[in-house]
């Protein structure tokens, strides 16, 4: 039996499990599953493997793309660049030993490259975590400036607190991406705290949150003619690229 699997805290809102299950029955992998891992602190990642030895790789998610960079052995060059992993491929040999990757670089520029238009210049990004780098990453890559949103200051010129958030930089900023977990289920009726009012039909809002399919965001977007987007595609490339990463030539 191979196992792989998802660490994070919470993991109520998650898919994952969900769709890699679906992907085993239709594609006729047998003798392999997908569980998932709450794990309360990042202490628990390495206690998990040695107790669960036909673990073959995990998917990492909030709250540990960046702390758990200390327990790795080897850092895929996008993900060192980042500074957030949210793949981990499970080799034991002679010894343990744990490769870090980056999927949602790809998973966020297959998804969002579609919905991009030539006023999409400058981006807000609301959240500092794991995924947030990856979607700077991506942007940056595309020739997009951008901003990020934080809810307290931090000492640097690239970031916004959301009391910064006027008129001028919402109207001059046309993405918005949400990296935060702030409408994700069960928390259906929070939204990042922005001044929706300035939003117009120009601007793309796209929220990596997909459970709910349809977060109060998106729903505050919609009301201002704004073309949403969930993070429910970006998921399902993700993962896919996590099953490759997982079942490469070592």
């Amino acid at each position: 039996m191979e196992l792989y699997g998802l660490i994070g805290y919470p993991l109520s809102h998650s898919f994952s499990a969900q769709y890699f299950s679906e992907k085993f029955f239709r594609e006729g992998i047998h003798n392999t599953l997908y569980e998932l891992f709450p794990i309360s602190t990042i202490e628990q990642f390495l206690p998990l493997i040695k107790e669960k030895k036909e673990l073959k790789g995990l998917n990492v998610t909030t709250p540990y793309k960046e702390s758990i960079l200390p327990f790795l052995d080897f850092i895929d060059p996008i993900a060192k660049e980042i500074g957030a992993v949210n793949t981990v491929r499970i080799e034991k040999r002679e010894k343990l030993i744990l490769h870090g990757f980056n999927t949602d670089v790809f998973g966020f520029e297959e998804s969002i490259k579609s919905l991009l238009h030539p006023q999409h210049k400058k981006a807000l990004i609301l959240g500092t975590g794991g995924a947030s780098k990856a979607v700077g990453y991506v942007l940056k890559k595309m020739g997009i400036d951008y901003f990020f949103v934080s809810g307290k200051m931090q000492g640097t010129s690239s970031i916004f607190t959301y009391s910064d958030l006027d008129k001028e930089i919402i109207s001059s900023h046309l993405l918005i991406i949400n990296t935060s977990p702030v409408g994700m289920f069960p928390n259906l009726h929070e939204a990042p705290d922005i001044p929706y009012q300035f939003i117009s039909k120009d601007h793309l809002l796209f929220d990596l949150v997909y459970n709910p399919a349809e977060t109060l965001f998106m729903k505050k977007g919609i009301e201002k003619g704004a073309v949403v987007s969930n993070g429910l595609k970006m998921l399902y490339i993700q993962a896919e690229k996590s099953w490759e990463i997982w079942n490469c030539e070592k």
